[in-house]
């Protein structure tokens, strides 16, 4: 484990310790598992898909020290699919990434799509602007509230309250994530509430220093840790779970990104699957010979990503076999 993540690990255990006994103060929703909690856990039922693709764009490790440069933990891969699944998406100060969603998310019943973030405890809280758009060009952001208090700066390693917190990415600890409800922006003229095809979270940089403060909704200063002047630095971002979604005629899927593939070089199987469910993908060239195998498990319906195996192919063209559901599903993958 790398020095700069064992340390926030053992400091925020310490600080768990020092705040488990205050009682919440503010009006919003408590921390995961307490009463009244908006929390939804990875592995709710609620959940019917996952963020397709990634686009990022880094902010700073320490917006007040450009010179130490951006933040760089994790990678796109990393948000794409079920929350847990990876590593995460640290963003820096700033920083912002942008997710797809096939099919779009749509305002449904209740809350449409939570962000997860990978706190590890209730008060260790680094959070996000949320926004999304039905064009990907023009985004809407949720209204937010902060009462956390901006006499004093949260430190480096300092907690926050999560009932001063309301529509932040980033309220609620690992593997539990934030809803929102696309209700809220119903009104906003040029946003197709009903075909959301874009989420982007953006990184509160929570300093309470004028030339570096992001505000809310309310014009209050978001005063959360800071500076966290490490390659994790800022909001990280674990995924996107999709809980109404654009109902659509799905069936199983297999091909291969990119293709073609340069040898030796990274690429992978994207995988649509409806259900739940087992599967084996192989690999043969044009005379039927079978290269290699791997079993696959779908943990849930939606998009799923598998890295390609080609460090034992050479170029050519070869044919992508999955079973699956006791069907077969074919591609094609070229080598050069």
């Amino acid at each position: 484990m790398p020095k700069y993540i064992l340390q926030r690990v053992l400091i925020t255990i310490l600080f768990c310790f020092v705040v488990a006994g205050l009682d919440a103060q503010g009006p919003f929703s408590p921390p995961a598992g307490q009463e009244g909690s908006t929390a939804i856990h990875k592995d709710s039922a609620l959940f019917s898909s996952w963020a397709v693709g990634c686009e990022v764009v880094r902010g700073y490790m320490d917006v007040s020290r450009p010179e130490m440069g951006y933040a760089s933990a994790g990678t796109c891969r990393d948000v794409i699919g079920k929350a847990g699944e990876a590593g995460v998406l640290s963003l820096g100060d700033g920083g912002y990434a942008i997710l797809t969603f096939d099919p779009p998310i749509k305002n449904g019943p209740g809350w449409d799509f939570a962000v997860f973030e990978n706190a590890f405890d209730d008060y260790f809280l680094e959070l996000a602007f949320v926004e999304v758009s039905s064009d990907g060009e023009n985004f809407y952001r949720f209204p937010s509230v902060s009462l956390t208090d901006t006499t004093e700066q949260v430190g480096t390693f300092g907690t926050l309250d999560a009932t001063n917190i309301y529509n932040l990415a980033g309220k609620y600890r690992i593997n539990y994530g934030v809803p929102f409800n696309l209700d809220e922006l119903k009104n906003q003229p040029g946003l197709d509430v009903n075909r959301i095809t874009h989420v982007k979270i953006i990184d509160v940089v929570g300093s309470i220093l004028d030339e570096y403060a992001t505000f809310d909704s309310e014009g209050n200063k978001i005063n959360d840790p800071w500076p966290t002047p490490f390659p994790s630095g800022g909001f990280d971002l674990d995924a996107v779970g999709v809980i109404n979604s654009v109902e659509k005629e799905q069936s199983f899927d297999v091909v291969v990104q990119p293709n073609p593939i340069a040898l030796n070089s990274k690429a992978y199987f994207r995988i649509f699957s409806p259900i739940v469910a087992d599967a084996k993908i192989s690999v043969f060239n044009l005379n039927g010979v079978l290269l290699y195998t791997d079993k696959l498990e779908f943990q849930y319906n939606g998009v799923h990503y598998h890295q390609v195996n080609n460090s034992m192919l050479m170029q050519g063209v070869f044919i992508v076999v999955m079973e699956v559901a006791d069907s077969i599903f074919t591609t094609k993958m070229v080598i050069i």
